[in-house]
């Protein structure tokens, strides 16, 4: 078996695929892609499968313009299995490939140095040995060693792989770290990148389809390299902060906060990180730009950040750093919604009910006219608002029509509306029809 397995063409049983018609102008064809489990809950790869732009299957089957179609060796994924699903690795670690491959890492690196003789922290394979099994383990951390020079990107998804996450908390006993942090600061790729990473417990689906297909537009010449911040997460993705997009970011500035879970308004006090987190969940969706912790009533325990989860534990607590800055809110809060409150309600009217001095609607029969204080604030506002810029309506003499018609808003001002009972429209066509000698059907 092992031998008929290294008789495998290059590139393992992935290039005996029927080829997919695709554009004769680009440079590469196909990119291996490299699926490496670290230590890992596989909820990465679980996000993945559910993303939409672009879906996975768009990316093997070759459907985004311009973009290579990717081979991807998965470990949950594939059907290949033992033997013949590690030879692929071992092509790409000497260099054997017929195309590009790019590393994924899902879950934490790990420090293979801590353990006292020979050992693993997380293996993927085997290999002959002259031991007990004939067997031995292989590293996944060796990998990594062998493939990361050649490989034309390294991609790191989700917090662990990112950050180190959960498995690198204070006290583990493996020495978990993030791909970056194991690599160094100085590595650099085949095609001269740094170490990608797009973190998240799990991370947004789409957010790690789209980096890669703007990765791949990168490699094959057809595209510029995406932009990326100075910790190699997609600027476009981690730019903003949770807050900045959530949906109950207004209750903040108004100093309006939720009591208890289930609640709407802002949920800083329940323990939410939102204000310093840097994640797109909230304006993207979890799932088909569905979900999101925010949109789902929960709170942000900041797991896209480098500092999760010992910065931002114990969870479900109240920030420390919150408490300034909610009591700030709240009492300035109390004066903006006064203003806002104030304009809302003269911002419900329309100009013809401030005519009348009255409103029309038979839901609230009750509804009392706008409050002198209300006018006030509206005249000035309306000041203010048209200081520079020509206010609307008729203001000026119009050139006279040869039939002397005269436009409705001019009628309606000259008939003093509110001396008489022709406030509304059907009304003033009644009081017409009868003065015209023609009876009024309802």
């Amino acid at each position: 078996m092992a031998q008929e397995i290294i008789g495998l063409h290059a590139g393992g049983p992935s290039v005996e695929l029927d080829p997919l018609p695709r554009s004769q102008t680009a440079p590469i064809e196909k990119v291996y892609a490299f699926w490496l489990a670290g230590m890992s809950c596989d909820g990465c790869s679980i996000s993945v499968t559910g993303a939409s732009d672009p879906s996975v299957e768009d990316l093997l089957v070759g459907n985004i313009p311009g973009v290579p179609r990717v081979i991807l060796y998965h470990p949950v994924l594939n059907s290949e299995a033992g033997e013949e699903f590690i030879h692929n690795f071992e092509l790409a670690a000497q260099g054997k490939l017929d195309a590009p491959y790019v590393v994924i890492m899902e879950g934490s690196a790990v420090d293979d140095s801590l353990i006292d003789g020979p050992g693993y922290w997380v293996g993927l394979g085997a290999r002959p040995a002259a031991n007990e099994d004939g067997r031995e383990v292989i590293s996944v951390m060796e990998w990594v060693d062998r493939m990361a020079p050649g490989a034309a990107a390294m991609i790191a998804i989700g917090t662990c792989a990112t950050w180190g996450g959960i498995p690198a908390a204070i006290g583990n006993p493996t020495g978990a770290m993030g791909l970056m942090d194991y690599l160094g600061k100085e590595y650099r790729s085949a095609f001269g990148l740094p170490v990608i990473n797009i973190p998240g417990c799990a991370p947004v689906g789409d957010n790690f389809t789209e980096v890669v297909a703007m990765v791949l537009h990168f490699l094959q010449g057809t595209g510029p390299l995406p932009e990326f911040d100075e910790l190699g997460r997609p600027a476009w993705q981690f730019h903003h902060t949770v807050h900045d997009r959530c949906v109950r970011g207004g209750y903040y500035e108004e100093g309006v906060f939720a009591k208890e879970y289930g609640d709407p308004e802002c949920l800083v006090p329940l323990g939410c990180w939102g204000p310093v987190v840097q994640c797109n969940i909230v304006e993207r969706g979890a799932i088909r730009h569905h979900g999101g912790c925010m949109n789902q009533g929960g709170i942000c325990i900041g797991c896209t950040m480098p500092g999760f989860p010992d910065k931002f534990s114990p969870f479900y607590q109240k920030p420390p750093g919150s408490t300034v800055s909610t009591h700030t809110s709240m009492n300035i809060g109390k004066m903006i919604r006064f203003l806002r409150r104030m304009t809302q309600v003269h911002q419900n009217r329309e100009t013809l009910w401030d005519k009348v001095g009255d409103t029309p609607s038979g839901w609230a029969l009750e509804k009392k006219d706008d409050p002198a204080f209300g006018k006030f604030s509206d005249f000035i506002y309306r000041k203010l608002q048209f200081q520079k810029a020509v206010r609307p309506g008729r203001w000026r003499e119009e050139t006279k029509y040869r039939d002397g018609f005269t436009t409705g808003t001019e009628k309606r001002d000259m008939s003093k509306l509110k001396d008489t009972d022709l406030k509304w429209g059907q009304a003033r066509r009644r009081a017409k029809l009868e003065r015209e000698g023609h009876v009024f059907e309802a």
